[in-house]
């Protein structure tokens, strides 16, 4: 223990405990007055901006971890937020289901500087089919809206726009080896930043929007088997056979990771709306996932 002299005697005396930046920021006697209780806190700054959004089983242990936040690797997040921030507030919530979606509300609004998760829920995909006599096209997007005049259904939204894009292309490649492909189209907002690729094709398999539309819904991956069938009967999709293997197997990704994974939890929760809003995928999944531990 650290230890220093007193003016005029010999006695050692204690040394003042040394303050966290947590302490020295809102008070040695703060976690004092906060429940042990779900709920959602905000890190504000000293203008009373929201720089972090967060949400707690507990919230007294929760904010008690920034408190006694170490130099430690695991560590750096709760120590960023501290020193970003000049004040906190907290409200508590009915349950941790509760404070979850409150928190997800509160970022997906405020979209804080240091959140990352469930903050651009405007970059979730989707993947869009249009028919019109024999020409099919596909549109891979971010930006529904833009597509709501031209007689697409969308499919979505998914999470990944890696996994869901490599998907996505995956299948606009193997397409060429059964249909005649369109020239590629790719759009723009005002700012000139990419948000949607449009592929074409001609001349498909009767009935294949409709067959492939239970595999973006996540139904039904039987459309995969057969493509993957009808690949064979093409020689130039047996010449390139490890780059065909190669495409099916991002297609299965999708489907495992993004499609069947949210027709499930549209299932469990008894969610009817398709295709699911950018701003609704999060909140949904939560309700799936308590559900599922229910």
């Amino acid at each position: 223990m650290r230890a220093s002299r007193g003016r005029g005697t010999n006695e050692a005396v204690p040394a003042s405990p040394r303050r966290t930046a947590f302490e020295r920021k809102l008070g040695p006697d703060l976690l004092g007055t906060v429940p042990a209780a779900p709920g959602v806190y905000r890190w504000l700054d000293a203008d009373g901006a929201v720089v972090y959004v967060g949400k707690a089983k507990d919230l007294r242990r929760r904010l008690a971890q920034y408190k006694n936040a170490g130099r430690a690797r695991r560590d750096r997040k709760l120590r960023r937020v501290v020193h970003a921030a000049a004040s906190l507030v907290w409200e508590v919530c009915e349950s941790e289901l509760a404070a979850s979606l409150e928190e997800v509300r509160l970022i997906q609004a405020l979209r804080p500087p240091l959140n990352v998760a469930s903050a651009y829920a405007f970059l979730y995909p989707f993947i869009g089919v249009r028919v019109r006599a024999e020409h099919v096209r596909f549109c891979f997007t971010t930006r529904p809206d833009a597509f709501d005049d031209g007689g697409y259904t969308l499919h979505g939204a998914y999470r990944s726009r890696e996994v869901a894009g490599a998907g996505f292309f995956a299948l606009m490649r193997l397409l060429r080896h059964v249909g005649h492909a369109e020239p590629r189209r790719r759009l723009a907002d005002d700012d000139g930043e990419d948000y949607s690729y449009v592929l074409g094709f001609r001349r498909l398999p009767p009935g294949f929007a409709e067959r492939w539309a239970a595999f973006f819904q996540g139904e039904s991956d039987a459309p995969l088997g057969d493509l993957a069938c009808a690949l064979l009967d093409r020689p130039a999709a047996r010449a390139d056979a490890a780059a065909v293997e190669q495409d099916l197997r991002a297609l299965r990704a999708f489907y495992d990771d993004e499609a069947r994974p949210l027709a499930e939890a549209r299932l469990v929760t008894a969610f009817s709306r398709w295709p699911v809003a950018q701003t609704e995928r999060d909140p949904l999944f939560l309700r799936y996932r308590a559900a599922a531990r229910a």
